[in-house]
């Protein structure tokens, strides 16, 4: 191939990659760069093909759980993620079937939920929140001792 061929092979491939951010072409993009290069000092289109499919298949392997790591985005907790465990007391009857339920924690109203659809919280008892979906608590009842 020619190594404008390769060169523009490797621009589409970069803008592929800049536009989808997801570590896919990148490593092809280097592959591509190598055969290029070996297009210039005039190897045969077999050299350059297997230069490409070599250099991007052993980047590919050997880089990319490497930065992959780097870069994955890392769930950030928030505050309502400290809630979880903690007991709420019920101001409005939660009932799944129903679709209704509220809570009250550390001054704030959520909307309610019982973990098992056949549970029923009763109003002014307590739940203990197992999980936060959205903004809705997801409760248990609390066992008494």
């Amino acid at each position: 191939m020619r190594p404008i061929s390769w060169l523009i092979f490797f621009l589409i491939l970069i803008i592929f990659e800049l536009v989808t951010l997801g570590l896919t072409t990148l490593w092809f993009a280097i592959g591509a760069i190598v055969a290029f290069f070996a297009s210039v000092f005039e190897a045969n289109i077999y050299v350059q093909w297997t230069l490409f499919a070599a250099v991007s298949f052993v980047t590919l392997i050997f880089t990319r759980p490497v930065l992959y790591n780097r870069l994955k985005k890392r769930i950030v907790k928030t505050n309502a993620d400290n809630l979880v465990g903690q007991l709420a007391v019920i101001t409005v009857e939660v009932d799944n079937l129903e679709a209704k339920g509220a809570a009250t924690i550390n001054g704030n109203v959520w909307t309610a939920r019982s973990v098992d659809d056949d549970v029923k919280l009763a109003q002014d008892s307590v739940g203990r929140i197992v999980a936060i979906k959205g903004n809705k608590l997801i409760l248990e009842p609390e066992k008494s001792n």
